[in-house]
């Protein structure tokens, strides 16, 4: 049942609570919320403690809350008391000598206000708890991101067959949300990014007002937000004009670095080696000062979660962890090639959650 699966992750929250020095633990990032009780609003608290777990929230999720979460204790205060005076009375009553909070999204005010309303007890910071259970995804977790997958996928198809050159960048970013929307996604998990030509150069590039056929080449990079909150993310690069010589030549190095990439992604790999694999393809071409980011990241209830996979983060795969592989080649003035894909650490090595195609004759719709 799904309230077992949030149990489940509440006791591994309990489990942790001792080693930092906290009684109980005051959730305050809305995204470790709906993680831990399936509540899919915002603007709650939950404080989770051996002797009470409560929600903490408002009248306008009274309802939402008793559909989504049938059995949880909740507070629903009234609005003239604030959510975190409400917390600090609740964990008075349940007598908590020292409380956790989470101090990665607790604002100062919020903490300095705890700590006058509970004057008795001390206040724990606590970082990064919440999210290192989030690290590794279960079942329903991983069938929530291949939905999210499809979604993205599908919308894709669409915007592959029905691109035209009189359109621009923004037009075609609106469209491919929208495909998405029809095929079950709440939504894009992010922004999309649709870069054509020179503006493929930034990683993060907004869409503009500028024609699809302005240049030869356009980058897409996007996600669906899926029914229950998980997220995908994927990159793909469409040849729409004329194949020159150079970008086929980036193409395949940074296609090669991405499968170097994944290749290296199994239990006991450190994030900084996968990202090593991929980075030395790109280094040996020559290009190693155009990939100016890590090679990826977790994904899940949050576009960017853990594990970081870059140069600096030593920590190991483990089985259930999902991350993006997205080398890229940035020239200014030029453009930038990215390819990304969503990968599922299993036990015995990887699988690749995407399947839309990435070799060089797939991409090119001239």
């Amino acid at each position: 049942m799904a309230t077992d699966r949030f149990v489940k992750r509440r006791n591994g929250v309990l489990r942790k609570l001792k080693a930092v020095g906290a009684d109980a633990l005051l959730v305050t990032n809305f995204t470790n919320v709906t993680y831990l009780t399936g509540f899919s609003g915002d603007d709650s608290f939950l404080l989770v403690s051996r002797d009470a777990t409560v929600l903490i929230s408002d009248g306008r999720y009274e309802t939402q809350i008793a559909d989504e979460c049938p059995g949880l204790d909740v507070h629903i205060r009234p609005q003239k008391i604030g959510i975190v005076a409400a917390a600090a009375k609740i964990a008075a009553r349940a007598k908590i000598s020292n409380l956790g909070f989470e101090s990665n999204s607790t604002t100062v005010d919020e903490s300095e206000g705890l700590r006058t309303a509970l004057k008795s007890a001390e206040l724990v910071p606590v970082s990064g708890l919440v999210e290192e259970l989030r690290l590794c995804k279960d079942a329903s977790e991983v069938a929530a991101l291949r939905e999210a997958v499809t979604q993205a996928e599908k919308g894709f198809e669409v915007l592959k067959a029905t691109l035209r050159g009189d359109q621009t960048e923004l037009q075609v970013a609106h469209d491919l949300e929208h495909s998405m929307r029809s095929f079950g996604a709440t939504g894009s998990s992010f922004a999309p990014i649709v870069a054509v030509g020179a503006h493929a150069a930034l990683p993060h590039a907004t869409p503009r007002r500028v024609l699809i056929s302005d240049a030869d080449f356009v980058l897409v990079d996007w996600g669906a937000d899926g029914p229950t909150g998980y997220k995908s993310d994927l990159t793909r690069v469409l040849v729409t004009g004329k194949i020159s010589a150079k970008l086929e030549k980036i193409y395949r190095v940074v296609l090669n670095a991405q499968l170097a990439g994944i290749r290296n992604v199994r239990p006991g790999a450190r994030c900084c080696d996968v990202d090593a694999a991929a980075r030395k393809v790109i280094e040996d071409a020559g290009f190693g000062k155009k990939f100016n980011h890590g090679l990826g990241h977790g994904l899940g209830l949050d576009i960017h979660e853990g594990p970081r996979l870059n140069s600096m983060t030593e920590m190991e795969l483990k089985p259930g962890m999902v991350v993006t592989v997205e080398p890229g080649i940035y020239l200014p003035g030029w453009g930038g090639v990215r390819i990304e894909d969503d990968v599922l650490v299993t036990k015995d090595g990887h699988d690749v959650l995407t399947s839309s195609p990435k070799k060089f004759d797939d991409i090119v719709l001239s």
